[in-house]
């Protein structure tokens, strides 16, 4: 089926079965699959709750190609529904675990889910939409303990349903499942990937760059939500046989250490703000943590400094492989090789996919000019949906623009130049200043407000706001802090920015368009941030 660095897939082609099935045909039933916390799930009981959870929704009359939600914590119930979906031919779509209730109003009514999927902990976020507003949703199944009034108990279900089930025929360009991906104007946009996407990124990245097999441990701090955690914790270790450790709680340094001390992972994936965090912990407290187990690190959703590069390497032996992706693109196309990485930089192409850089004009930059990345890749979406100029504008045939500046060196390493429009990425998840700006200007004592990214300490970027009050006032630092808690009452609190700048006006155009390049110079010129 694979040969080199063609990959070939029959036209009849379950992603299901290629990434559960298989592994049992394989004489891999009585090794663990899925390590969280205590529990342990083998192959064989994976298998068995996939099948059964598919047998399930379909007596719920889930259709082929019908979405079902999964609001999910990292737990092994999230495998075994995404892929139980999967199996019948139906679309998972995992949505952040972050979000507030109108988010995910919005995502069901979107989806058109009639099904999803909620550990008990978010439930509260589903329950407090008004039934009234949701067209579509019909039966609400609940992970955890025990199920509320008016909702199905997942554990329930999978002890009525039958363990046996043959997976749909699906072609292999069939939609599979849906990542939504954050928009500039703070709507999101779901992309639909197909049956052979998860394939292409396994064999292309954890194959061929990581070079995982079955006996390798995987770590993600990063959340099965994201595209990058998708991959990472789940379908890369079924593609080789390998082990997921997942962890349902937040990325705190000190239970990242114990999970590290607890599991053993031989490969581990994070984003360059928990990098950092882990740097941060102190001698002592938990963070001389033996990671002897590592052999790589793995670093993406936003650009790595290369300071943070020096500084784990030297603390803790360990060479972290930055690389970049998309949820457009399900996982990396551009990353550094073991042995071969070039510090601050991205990496270079990954054999399999192409990249471009173009100016203005859409015409090829030179080497060492800055321009337009796009990338030539078979796992990109098939679109967004019912979107479809939006579709249009960024995927151009077999090429989809990234919305990332880029230049490339001579010996084909690609560096990070910031973004195409105004999108922020912060601790790995995509900011829409303009949803931030829009939430400050309901203050009372805000006139105007711009939001643009400044770096930290640790070079990473964070949400800056830059503000003007009503009628002259003079800011202060408890106004600076009244205006964060106004943002994270209204917004996850990811979004909020991280400090407060009071300035008197703010930079536009003749025609009254905000300029941010000029804020971003006063800013850096600047040392009175609130």
């Amino acid at each position: 089926m694979i040969a080199g660095a063609h990959i070939s897939l029959p036209e009849e082609f379950n992603a299901a079965a290629y990434f559960i099935d298989r592994n049992l045909q394989e004489g891999r039933g009585e090794k663990t699959a899925i390590e969280c916390e205590e529990a342990r799930l083998t192959y064989r009981q994976l298998h068995d709750r996939v099948n059964r959870i598919g047998n399930a929704l379909r007596k719920l009359g889930v259709r082929m190609e019908e979405r079902v939600l999964l609001l999910l914590l990292d737990i092994p119930e999230f495998a075994a529904s995404f892929f139980g979906a999967i199996k019948i031919g139906a679309v998972p779509v995992p949505v952040n675990t972050l979000l507030r209730s109108s988010d995910y109003q919005y995502m069901l009514n979107n989806s058109r889910a009639r099904i999803a999927i909620v550990s008990d902990s978010l439930y509260p976020h589903i329950r407090s939409i008004p039934k009234t507003e949701l067209r579509y949703l019909k039966h609400i199944i609940v992970v955890g303990q025990e199920a509320p009034a008016g909702t199905l108990h997942f554990a329930e279900l999978i002890e009525q349903n039958s363990s046996q089930l043959d997976p749909e025929l699906t072609s292999k360009d069939d939609a599979a499942f849906w990542l939504y991906s954050s928009g500039s104007t703070g709507f999101p946009k779901a992309c639909v990937h197909l049956q052979h996407d998860m394939v292409i990124c396994a064999e292309r990245y954890a194959k061929g760059i990581l070079g995982a097999t079955e006996h390798d441990r995987f770590f993600s701090v990063a959340k099965l939500f994201f595209a990058y955690g998708l991959g990472n914790g789940l379908y890369f270790p079924l593609a080789v046989g390998g082990t997921s450790i997942l962890w349902s709680g937040p990325p705190k340094p000190q239970d990242i250490f114990q999970c590290i001390e607890r599991h053993r992972p031989t490969l581990f994936f994070s984003v360059p703000s928990n990098f950092a965090a882990l740097l941060a912990q102190p001698q002592g407290d938990g963070s001389n943590c033996d990671l002897s187990s590592i052999r790589y690190a793995v670093s993406a959703g936003e650009a790595l400094p290369a300071g943070i590069f020096h500084r784990f390497k030297d603390r803790f032996g360990v060479e972290i492989l930055d690389a970049i992706g998309s949820t457009e693109v399900l996982h990396m196309f551009i990353a550094n090789r073991p042995g071969a990485v070039r510090p601050g930089s991205s990496g270079q192409i990954i054999p399999g996919y192409e990249a471009k850089i173009l100016d203005e004009s859409d015409q090829p930059v030179e080497r060492g000019e800055i321009g337009s990345l796009l990338v030539k890749a078979d796992s990109t979406c098939a679109g967004y949906w019912n979107q479809h100029q939006r579709t249009k504008d960024t995927i151009e045939g077999h090429w989809i623009r990234t919305g990332d500046k880029y230049l490339q060196d001579a010996d084909g390493y690609f560096w990070y130049a910031g973004r195409s429009d105004d999108m922020l990425k912060c601790s790995g998840i995509w900011v829409s200043p303009v949803e931030i700006e829009t939430v400050l200007i309901e203050h009372a004592a805000v006139r105007e407000a711009a939001v643009i990214g400044k770096k930290d300490k640790d070079e990473l970027l964070k949400p800056v706001a830059c503000v003007v009050l009503k009628d002259g006032a003079t800011g202060t630092p408890e106004l600076a802090r009244e205006l964060e808690e106004f943002v994270v009452s209204r917004l996850p609190a990811f979004k909020r920015p991280r400090w407060i700048h009071f300035v008197a006006e703010i930079p536009k155009t003749a025609t009254g368009k905000l300029q941010r390049y000029k804020l971003r110079q006063q800013l850096s010129q600047s040392t009175t941030l609130s």
